[in-house]
């Protein structure tokens, strides 16, 4: 998700390759109006660029992998994007009341499951840190509660900067970073909490075990492939570079079926459709862990249940921004399908949502937890603060109803191991998961 301030790719067939020059420039999309001046040449543009020269269009999905993780130019690799000053801002920094009160929803799944003697906390794309560190603070609140479980945090960051500036958020400073940039763990330290954590750039180096998975803002830059419907069937949408301005990308159709086409169900109905299969590959391997191991995977993010169609869209600045402009200047990110999500758990694990965020922080009761704020606080900025940060989170018009919330959790975790529920459905369960059902007080 990005919150504006101010409101596998396969390799092309043989026959493609030899016919680029007539047929994938006489099929193309626009990405939008912007004139020749406005188009920086970067020198991500100028790598893809070159790239496309060479080997031909690239993918929209190998485009946002190239623009985002570049190791030497990636959007990701060295920069803070974060906050006010950068290109986006995330809901723990418009408000402590998110990370809280995902706090408390780990803490309940612990307890429901049966209070296990260690859990590990692991979190993909953590940003700047400050949700884990919201996080924290709740364990530290509830200590009581956590006294004898003996908790890990692990991160998978890829971006160097941020895993930087994550350190600083988290760790003790008397108890001295280790850093090993050829280890799967390439840092790991511990927090202002004492709890021990560690860094890893891929999900396979976190160690398996009874573990609560968090992916906020992650599954939604995962590289997507776009397809459109034609009257010859499904066709891939490619990046190219338009012959006819200097230094200009540009959207064109592949002139025949691509392999990644074999993602698209055989009875969809939309004439556009995104597909993720890294997400994929990510929610199998959280489905297995949790399967073997327990534990839950929380999910929240923009995103839809296989409704959408082309969401694909950069920021930059906190304006909306041309995908194919100055690449590397700006965030890249698509909605998130979450009927696909649902789909590649292939039924290891049960799912709950997606559920809108405006429900999910209602009955997790964000508005008890706001009162509580609101009376312990006697300065009028802070109360501002804290108002204007339940408005962005809970409006309908803001990020209410545009956020959602989806979870992984065991089979056995759900009426002695029923499959696969939706939302509506576990309200019946006699264990309620917190958030996916309505709020109850005893």
């Amino acid at each position: 998700m990005r919150a504006v301030v101010s409101s596998c790719a396969g390799p092309l067939c043989a026959a493609a390759r030899s016919v680029i020059p007539s047929i994938w420039r006489g099929k193309y999309f626009s990405s939008g109006n912007e004139p020749a001046e406005n188009n920086p040449v970067t020198p991500m543009l100028r790598h893809l660029m070159y790239k496309i020269k060479s080997t031909g269009p690239i993918t929209v999905a190998e485009y946002m992998k190239e623009v985002l993780t570049n190791p030497a130019k990636g959007y990701y690799v060295y920069r803070d994007m974060l906050g006010e000053k950068g290109d986006f801002i995330t809901s723990p920094e418009i408000s402590q009341i998110f990370g809280e009160l995902l706090g408390i929803w780990f803490i309940s799944e612990w307890m429901a499951t049966g209070r296990s003697v260690a859990f590990q906390l692991v979190e993909l794309g953590p940003g700047r840190g400050t949700l884990v560190g919201d996080i924290l603070r709740v364990f530290s609140q509830l200590g009581s509660v956590l006294k004898n479980c003996d908790i890990s945090i692990h991160l998978v960051e890829v971006s160097q900067k941020l895993s930087e500036i994550q350190a600083l958020t988290l760790i003790e400073e008397k108890v001295p970073l280790e850093q090993n940039a050829g280890s799967p763990v390439y840092m790991k330290g511990v927090t202002k909490s004492g709890i021990p954590i560690f860094w890893y750039r891929d999900l396979q180096d976190v160690p398996k075990g009874y573990s609560f998975y968090l992916a906020h803002e992650f599954f939604d830059v995962l590289p997507v492939h776009k397809f459109q419907k034609t009257p010859q069937g499904w066709r891939e949408v490619f990046v190219d570079v338009d012959p006819e301005v200097s230094d200009k990308l540009r959207f064109v159709l592949a002139p025949c079926a691509t392999p990644a086409a074999a993602f698209i169900q055989h009875d969809e109905t939309r004439d556009h459709v995104e597909v993720c299969p890294d997400a994929g590959v990510i929610i199998q391997e959280l489905s297995q862990r949790i399967a073997l191991t327990g534990g839950a995977a929380l999910i929240a993010d923009y995103g839809h249940d296989g409704t959408k169609t082309d969401t694909f869209r950069g920021f930059c600045g906190h304006k909306l921004h041309d995908v194919l402009i100055a690449p590397g200047t700006a965030d890249l990110t698509a909605d998130v399908d979450f009927s696909y999500l649902r789909r590649m758990a292939q039924g290891k694990v049960a799912s709950l949502g997606p559920i809108k965020q405006q429900t999910f922080f209602k009955n997790m009761g964000i508005d008890v937890r706001l009162k509580v704020l609101l009376d312990k606080s006697d300065e009028p900025l802070m109360r501002q603060q804290l108002l204007h940060g339940y408005d962005m989170l809970m409006n309908p018009e803001k990020m209410g109803e545009r956020f959602n919330f989806f979870a992984l959790l065991p089979h056995q975790r759900l009426h002695g191991g029923r499959h696969q529920m939706n939302a509506c459905q576990s309200k019946t369960s006699a264990f309620p998961v917190a958030g996916f059902s309505e709020l109850a007080w005893q």
